[in-house]
């Protein structure tokens, strides 16, 4: 008996993926005019400046929480539905909080965003 020949089974993706690596040069972008950079750097700093805020809300957020809970612990005796007042504050307080500065953060970021102006310079002249 003649041992059967072996053969390479590769999915089409990876067929796909192999074919992209010999075309380099098609996935770079054009460079950005200069005043699309300045409005880039504007808008990240908008953005860090919004990113900050709501860092330090979150930290408010967790860190007040923990505070309160360890200064006042008489609401580890006092409960509703036989559940600790401490628990509601960390479960039912804290995360829609959290929920709401994430909303908040993501609404602020888009408007941020959306103020830089339309597309890029490059992208606002047309191909046709």
């Amino acid at each position: 008996m003649r041992p059967s020949r072996r053969v390479r089974v590769t999915s089409p993706q990876t067929r796909i993926a192999l074919a992209r690596r010999h075309r380099p040069g098609q996935h770079l972008l054009p460079l950005p005019a200069p005043a699309d950079v300045a409005g880039a750097r504007a808008a990240f700093r908008r953005q860090r400046r919004i990113a900050l805020a709501t860092m330090a809300g979150l930290a408010l957020v967790v860190f007040g929480m923990s505070g309160l809970v360890a200064a006042l612990p008489e609401l580890d005796h006092v409960g509703v539905a036989g559940v600790p007042l401490s628990w509601l504050l960390a479960g039912a307080v804290a995360y829609p909080l959290l929920l709401t500065l994430a909303v908040l953060h993501v609404l602020r970021a888009e408007r941020a965003e959306q103020g830089h102006g339309g597309p890029p310079a490059n992208e606002r002249r047309g191909s046709g």
